[in-house]
């Protein structure tokens, strides 16, 4: 067994939580991680509280395991959302894009763990300073919004810099990786990509393939000028958003362009024209499973590889 202080924290058997992604990360596939060992995360994103409502109390009839939700904190309904999460008690709540504080009181009221993703270790300390239970220090390989920190130079500086458990996110797939970010000093990890390529995912089928398909350069960063970098497959949406983008185009023209486009890939299908989001670990992904034997085949790799560095270190 691979246990660790997060795995005590957030009462879970594996120190593996699956990352928040919009317009993936259902009830259907919180459950099915936390079923497996690991913790499911139900991504609110821009949905209304309504829909999060809805996808806790489906994920509450299929897991009596806990579960998360991630809240992205520049959500329109961001406080609605709150009321539900509270309402459901939800166990963990991971959040993105901002400051938590001002909601961590009424989070805990209700025996919640919260636990922030930060790429930088100043907006570390300020997450610790409000009270939260543990950080998720996520490396720019990560898909989707990035920072400017590769996963290997985060990890360690955060958790020199805290006192709090820290979870490992961003070109993370395997049990390598597990060991990795356990070398690092973190008390877990969190996977996305790796996660989306799974049977129990129910985005398109397209999605999957071309994560399946995809090499190790295949994902470029978008958006950089306009403060808010994403990282997605290469594809004709990603060569007219940077030659937007290198044309000098505005911000709110580069918005407007990009608005909806995660959704239209993620649920419709269109890979072509809408935007793949994933992480730099989709070269290192060659097949769809089920998530239970993706934990498994984690967890087993990474006990094995401990094994032998043991033996190593006794050679």
């Amino acid at each position: 067994m691979i246990k660790t202080k997060i795995c005590e924290i957030l009462n879970i058997e594996y120190p593996i939580i699956q990352g928040g992604m919009a317009w993936v990360a259902d009830a259907e596939l919180a459950a099915s991680v936390s079923n497996a060992g690991g913790l499911g995360i139900i991504a609110a994103g821009n949905a209304p509280a309504d829909w999060v409502e809805q996808e806790i109390v489906r994920a509450k009839e299929l897991t009596d395991k806990p579960f998360g939700v991630n809240i992205m904190l520049l959500s329109p309904y961001v406080d609605d959302v709150v009321d539900v999460v509270i309402k459901h008690k939800v166990k963990v709540i991971t959040t993105g894009a901002g400051n938590p504080g001002k909601y961590v009181e009424r989070f805990k009221s209700v025996g919640a763990k919260v636990i922030p993703v930060v790429s930088a270790v100043a907006l570390a300390k300020r997450m610790e300073s409000v009270g939260v239970d543990a950080l998720i220090a996520e490396g720019m390989e990560s898909g989707g919004h990035v920072g400017d920190l590769t996963t290997m130079a985060l990890v360690p500086q955060v958790v020199d810099a805290v006192s709090i458990p820290v979870i490992a996110a961003g070109g993370i797939a395997d049990g390598r990786g597990l060991v990795a970010a356990l070398a690092l000093g973190a008390q877990g990890v969190q996977m996305g990509t790796r996660f989306v390529a799974s049977v129990e995912c129910t985005i398109s089928e397209a999605y999957k393939e071309m994560i399946v398909k995809a090499k190790d350069r295949d994902t470029v960063v978008t958006g950089r000028t306009t403060g808010h970098p994403v990282r997605i497959l290469k594809n004709k949406l990603a060569r007219e958003f940077l030659k937007l983008e290198a044309s000098g185009a505005t911000k709110e023209e580069l918005e407007k362009f990009g608005e909806g486009r995660l959704r239209i890939a993620a649920r419709e299908g269109d890979v072509k024209n809408g935007s793949v989001m994933a992480g730099q670990i989709a070269g290192l992904i060659n097949d769809i499973k089920p998530v239970e034997r993706i934990i498994k085949d984690m967890v087993e790799e990474a006990k094995s590889i401990v094994e032998k560095l043991s033996a190593l270190m006794e050679a």
